[in-house]
Order: C-alpha cells, then sequence, then structure tokens
C-alpha cells in the first residue's frame, strides 16, 4: 500500500482496540523498560522517548495462569493478558479492565504453528467470525535481533515494529528494554500489550535451554566434587 494511500485510510479507519485516546496523529516512538527489580517477571514501564511516563505493565508472580495487566498513566487498569492453559498453541486472551469474563474479551494472541524457528503470531479480534482462518494483524520476525513487525492482517501494511533504532537517546535505554515504532493512528495500548506478549512467549520458549544449562551446570559440579575427592 502506497504511504498516501495508508495515511487516508488510517485516518478514517484509526485502528483503536482498547481505545481511540491511544491514537496519535503522527508516528511515534515508545520505550518499554524492563523493571528488573521485582519478584514479578513481565513487568515493564512505557514511556515516550522524552521520558514521559505513558503505560505500565504489572506480572503476576504465582499462580496456575500466567497473567498480565496493563495500566494507564493512573494506574488505572486497561486490559488483562491471560494465558491459556493445556493449548497446542501458545495462546494468550486478552481482556478489557481487570474482568476476564468472556463478555469482557477483546482479542486473542496464538502462536501461527507449535514449532517456530521465526517470531510469527497471529492476532484475532473479539469479533472476527473466521474461525481462527483469516487474523487481524501478523506478528512476523526475530525476537532475538529485536526486529519483529506488526501487520495489517496477512498483508504488507506495517503498523508498527519493534527495532534496533540507533540514536544518541537509544544507546542509554539499555539492553532490558525494547524500542517501538507505532504508525500513526494506531492504538498504542493495543501495540504495547503485543510486545508483552511477544515478551511472554518468548521467555516461555527459552525455559527447556535454561533447564538443560542448569542439568549440565550440575552434573559438572558433582562431577568436579567427585574428582577432588578422589585426590
Amino acid at each position: 500500500m502506497a504511504e498516501s494511500s495508508y495515511a487516508t485510510t488510517m485516518a478514517s479507519n484509526p485502528i483503536a482496540v482498547i481505545g481511540s485516546q491511544y491514537c496519535a496523529a503522527n508516528q511515534v516512538d515508545l520505550v518499554i523498560s524492563r523493571k528488573v527489580k521485582t519478584l514479578r517477571y513481565g513487568e515493564f514501564v512505557v514511556s515516550d522517548m522524552n521520558g514521559n511516563f505513558i503505560f505500565k505493565v504489572k506480572g503476576i508472580a504465582f499462580g496456575w495462569h500466567d497473567k498480565r495487566v496493563i495500566l494507564d498513566a493512573a494506574d488505572k487498569p486497561l486490559i488483562t493478558l491471560k494465558q491459556k492453559i493445556l493449548s497446542n498453541h501458545s495462546r494468550w486472551n486478552i481482556y478489557r479492565g481487570e474482568n476476564t469474563d468472556d463478555k469482557e474479551a477483546l482479542f486473542t494472541v496464538k502462536t501461527t504453528s507449535i514449532f517456530q524457528w521465526k517470531t510469527k503470531l497471529a492476532v484475532f479480534l473479539a469479533n472476527n467470525n473466521s474461525k481462527e482462518k483469516n487474523c487481524d494483524y501478523l506478528i512476523k520476525g526475530s525476537w532475538s535481533e529485536r526486529s519483529c513487525v506488526i501487520y495489517a492482517g496477512d498483508s504488507s501494511t506495517i503498523v508498527a515494529q519493534m527495532h534496533k533504532k540507533i540514536t544518541g537517546k537509544s544507546l542509554l535505554i539499555g539492553k532490558d528494554n525494547f524500542m517501538v515504532t507505532v504508525y500513526p493512528n494506531v492504538d498504542q495500548a493495543f501495540i504495547v500489550s503485543l510486545i508483552v506478549i511477544l515478551d511472554a512467549i518468548n521467555a516461555a520458549a527459552t525455559l527447556p535451554q535454561l533447564a538443560h544449562q542448569v542439568l549440565v551446570l550440575v552434573v559438572v559440579l558433582l562431577l568436579l566434587q567427585y574428582l577432588v575427592r578422589g585426590i
């Protein structure tokens, strides 16, 4: 889609999944900063490039379901992200506010296949009647390289992207943070929720690798202990 055509289409039909108040007429760069000094996994603070606070992501430390809650600048809960267990695909359901009843469902995000070498997630809005055959948004890219792109449906129209943008300010952001460019008239809260889910799915995918590394370390330590005692 040509740039002028895209601008015209988005101006008349903004993407406002969470709320139109989170759609800006201009392109916006967001910094999603991981809160590392916390016992709860998956907590972030979202700000613009000038350091102005916009959203906060609250993680759930323990529980049967993995959950996140995104709050606005006044600490009001906007949406709840809840992982669905016992599913072949990594699947997350998103609800308005803190109520996780089906009537409050906004959209669903899931991996397009059980095993993935590259990131590919499909997003289905609550009013999608295709029985998950046609997605409303598609996320592709490489999480490890921080180069994921969010498309409108299965098309080439980009609505947001996470990238390694090198600027004077970005050099100070740090490795535990993500930079996201949200295109004009696209819901920033919606995009932030997708990035948070990306992070959660990536973390879950790396757990088996971490367990393997821990196991190898334990075996090495036991072997060293055996050798020392043998001497």
